[in-house]
C-alpha cells in the first residue's frame, strides 16, 4: 500500500487548521500590518517546494505556501469580521 496521498491529505488538513487561529490571533494582536510576514512565508515555501525533489515534502511546502498566501486575504476578512462584532476587538491599554 502507498500512504503518500493519505499523508498529504491529513497534513493539508492540519496545515489549514493551524493557519486559522494564527490569522485570528495575528489580526487581534498586530492588525493587518503583518500581511507581509505571510507573503514572505508563502514565497519561501513555494520556492522550497520547487527545490525539493521528494514529492511528499514538495507538496507539503506548496500547501504551506498556498495557505500563507490565502491567509493574507483572510487577515483583511478577519478585520471586517471584527468590525461586524463577530470577533472581539483588542482594546488599547491606557497609560
Amino acid at each position: 500500500m502507498y500512504f503518500t496521498g493519505l499523508i498529504i491529505g491529513i497534513a493539508t488538513f492540519f496545515i489549514i487548521g493551524i493557519f486559522h487561529p494564527i490569522v485570528i490571533k495575528g489580526e487581534y494582536y498586530f492588525g493587518v500590518g503583518i500581511w507581509w510576514i505571510f507573503a514572505l512565508m508563502g514565497i519561501a515555501a513555494i520556492a522550497g517546494s520547487l527545490l525539493v525533489e521528494n514529492i511528499l515534502w514538495s507538496t507539503l511546502l506548496a500547501v504551506w505556501g498556498a495557505s500563507s498566501f490565502w491567509s493574507i486575504g483572510e487577515l483583511f476578512e478577519q478585520r471586517k469580521r471584527v468590525e461586524r462584532g463577530w470577533f472581539p476587538k483588542r482594546e488599547k491599554k491606557q497609560k
